[in-house]
């Protein structure tokens, strides 16, 4: 294809739809030169069978595009709003813990909060290693050697299916655990974990294998800060 000076093309053998797009690209003023051909060209709608104008296609593909921003944004809002909700609850666990004066009593506000802050149908914790003054109470409980070997292995927040690992045990209903979270608990100064805490649900889609553990992680980080108070050198 040549073009002449104008920047018309003298000649159609062998131009392809390439061509004339890179044509239309590469020359700006064309449609200037030419306005009458936006009035004259006919595409067909994506939203019908009739003919439109270049104009209108045009307006109705930025109307689309529009609507897509605007689901792209109130879905943000959305998940902003989700997002403050989880920070309040959050919030409130957290605040729980912290106005519990007797220590012996945090596992039991710990358990007890958290199912009623994040509708948590059960969970259960265990605390080994403790100091001797809570020895007798219910969290301190005898825990095997494997349970804790598991507990100190988890680098992250274990989810998934309940295959009858033993920690389900503590649950009150362990038969209606149909997934479960497992949630390790640490203190720099000691080796591996000093406690478990375990979340269950009888949908089996609450707690899965693929699920982000960022934000357990951090309910086990708050968890362990505020149990450190149960060991014998807090």
């Amino acid at each position: 294809m040549t073009i002449t000076q104008g920047g018309t093309p003298t000649g159609v053998q062998g131009i392809t739809e390439a061509d004339i797009a890179n044509y239309l690209a590469a020359s700006p003023g064309f449609f200037e030169r030419h306005a009458e051909l936006l009035g004259s060209v006919q595409l067909a709608s994506p939203h019908g069978q009739r003919a439109v104008s270049l104009q209108e296609r045009q307006m109705e593909m930025l109307r689309d595009k529009i609507k897509g921003l605007e689901r792209q944004f109130i879905e943000m809002i959305r998940n902003g709003q989700d997002n403050v909700l989880i920070a309040d609850k959050l919030h409130r666990w957290t605040r729980a813990l912290m106005l519990t004066a007797n220590a012996a009593d945090l596992p039991d506000v710990l358990v007890r909060e958290l199912k009623h802050q994040f509708m948590i149908p059960q969970a259960a914790i265990r605390v080994w290693g403790g100091a001797e003054a809570f020895a007798s109470l219910s969290f301190a409980r005898k825990v095997d050697d494997d349970v804790k070997a598991f507990a100190s292995s988890l680098g992250v927040p274990y989810c998934g299916a309940n295959s009858g690992f033993e920690a389900v045990q503590w649950l009150g209903d362990a038969a209606q655990a149909a997934s479960i979270a497992m949630i390790p608990l640490r203190h720099e100064s000691l080796g591996g974990a000093f406690g478990l805490l375990v979340l269950a649900s009888p949908d089996p889609t609450r707690y899965t294998a693929d699920m982000g553990t960022e934000f357990l992680a951090r309910i086990g980080e708050i968890a362990s800060a505020a149990l450190t108070r149960l060991l014998p050198s807090a």
